[in-house]
């Protein structure tokens, strides 16, 4: 139960950052609009780090499914307690994408275009590729899964500073490939808001692009299954 509850309020803490922060730079009558991608890909930094420091101890601080999956196919975790894991993280995801839209109620009102209004839930690709859209986010997941597992192999680091390195991380994954699909790397960041974007009443909202949708929920489990994989077998 601990780890539900972990998992759930983590990963609630950050889609209610992550995804305020594109709303707070995107949308109309917000007093940041326009502050520009380096302070949306700063703030996910921080909204995975944040609750990092709060539930680490608690859970191992996953809020992602695809880490979760890849943890325990690697025999980290065990599987019985993946459902946990998986529960909490797309609850979590929900209730922050609900609470984000109800926060900017009033500037979703102000914005005429449903795409910016779709981006502030979820991802999608600047060019739709599916074969390179699908590879961008097995490759970021792959580099984000990959360089966690390598923390462990830092001896004698100081409490808090694995938090540190994983917000450099999702900041330097975000600032080299955002640009390609968003970087959504996390299958319940990216499928629980579409799918609040779906089903509540957002003003003058289009569709959610569920045609998309299964690409940043494959991807990022690719990538991470790759990267425990290719980890497990090099000879430290």
């Amino acid at each position: 139960m601990l780890v539900f509850i972990a998992e759930l309020i983590g990963t609630f803490l950050l889609i209610l950052i992550g995804e305020a922060v594109v709303a707070n730079v995107c949308l109309n009558k917000s007093g940041m609009k326009g502050a520009g991608s380096i302070q949306i890909t700063l703030a996910w930094g921080f909204a995975v780090m944040i609750p990092a420091f709060i539930f680490g101890v608690a859970s191992g601080a996953h809020f992602n499914p695809a880490l979760t999956i890849a943890l325990a196919a690697d025999g980290t975790i065990k599987w019985s307690i993946v459902p946990q894991y998986l529960a909490g993280q797309f609850l979590g995801a929900f209730l922050g994408a609900a609470l984000v839209a109800l926060m900017f109620n009033d500037q979703f009102k102000a914005t005429d275009d449903q795409a910016t209004k779709l981006g502030v839930f979820c991802t999608s690709p600047s060019v739709p590729n599916t074969l390179l859209n699908l590879l961008s986010e097995i490759v970021e997941t792959f580099i984000l899964v990959f360089a966690i597992k390598g923390i462990g192999n830092v001896t004698s680091i100081a409490p808090g500073v694995d938090k540190f390195m994983v917000f450099g991380i999702i900041v330097s994954i975000g600032m080299s490939f955002g640009g390609l699909t968003g970087y959504a790397i996390n299958p319940a960041r990216d499928f629980a808001p579409r799918l609040a974007h779906q089903l509540l009443p957002i003003p003058g909202k289009g569709e959610s692009n569920w045609g998309y949708a299964w690409i940043p929920v494959v991807g990022p489990v690719i990538g991470a299954l790759l990267a425990v994989g290719l980890f497990a077998i090099i000879p430290w």
